[in-house]
């Protein structure tokens, strides 16, 4: 276990900055990955207001151990949270908005119809607005994938998260079923872009992530993003290696050389991270890293 962050990994929380949006999330009680997941760029989405929207609540029937949000019997469905969250999106003008959630492998299906009525209330109140879903496997269901395929989100992402050898750390999840929401989610919506995430620092070799990308390629994904895994505590999953900006850097080449319409990799890149930049045709890392390169 590594003890120490480099240099290009000390990003500062200013909680300050976070005060009108939180009130906003407050008032509506509405949840946000950036909190749950204690996303290091907090601070500057917030600034920006930009926020990942967490519904079905902040509890998770699965226990990856990577993962800062919580474990054990979830809430019932709050039928009214997509009104709330198109109301943020509206008050907040929000061109561009990604929505996602815990896995709730209770519900028959996963969770899928509350997804779907979220993009309807977005579409409603804000039609101009860019959705984005970042789903869990709904344990492979089709018809769940069929139904936030039908709900005409813009994008549709599901994370990878690692490498095959790895997927330990995903208690319940498996590498082809993930495979396979991104192919079926292709077949069911063929015009509308799917997106991945992988975490490095957790122990992979660089051609298990090629052979990754290789995957996500074939099965028809447009986006991609790479990140550095930052363990939420000590009582997480260690990372084995920060890796240095210019390996991301050489690995968003070797992703654009694949034919991904979109790559960011960086340090800081998370799955959300700059999203709405997805769209734009742009590649390339846009995080702020101190202290790199060294003098």
């Amino acid at each position: 276990m590594i003890a120490r962050k480099p240099e290009w990994l000390r990003k500062q929380v200013h909680l300050g900055a976070h005060a009108e949006m939180d009130r906003l999330v407050g008032e509506l009680r509405l949840n946000t990955v950036c909190r749950e997941a204690r996303c290091p760029n907090i601070t500057e989405c917030f600034r920006r207001k930009q926020a990942t929207f967490l519904i079905l609540g902040t509890v998770c029937t699965r226990r990856c151990t990577f993962c800062s949000v919580g474990k054990g019997a979830p809430i019932p469905v709050d039928r009214g949270e997509p009104a709330r969250v198109a109301a943020a999106v509206a008050h907040l003008a929000l061109a561009h908005v990604v929505i996602t959630s815990p896995t709730r492998d209770d519900l028959p299906d996963g969770g899928a119809a509350l997804y779907a009525a979220t993009v309807t209330a977005i579409r409603r109140h804000s039609p101009a607005t860019r959705v984005e879903l970042l789903v869990p496997d709904f344990q492979g269901s089709r018809s769940s994938i069929a139904r936030i395929c039908d709900a005409g989100p813009d994008v549709i992402g599901h994370n990878m998260e690692t490498v095959p050898r790895l997927y330990a750390i995903r208690p319940g999840a498996a590498y082809r079923r993930s495979l396979e929401v991104l192919t079926t989610a292709k077949k069911f919506a063929r015009a509308t872009p799917t997106k991945s995430g992988l975490m490095l620092g957790l122990g992979e070799g660089i051609d298990e992530v090629r052979e990754v990308l290789a995957d996500l390629k074939e099965a028809g994904c447009s986006y991609i993003s790479l990140g550095q895994y930052l363990a939420p505590s000590r009582k997480h999953q260690p990372v084995t290696d920060f890796l240095p900006p210019e390996t991301f850097d050489h690995l968003r080449r070797e992703a654009l050389r694949l034919g991904f319409a979109h790559v960011e990799s960086g340090p800081y890149v998370r799955s959300s991270y700059h999203a709405s930049d997805y769209s734009v045709g742009e590649s390339g890392p846009r995080t702020s890293i101190p202290g790199y390169p060294p003098r």
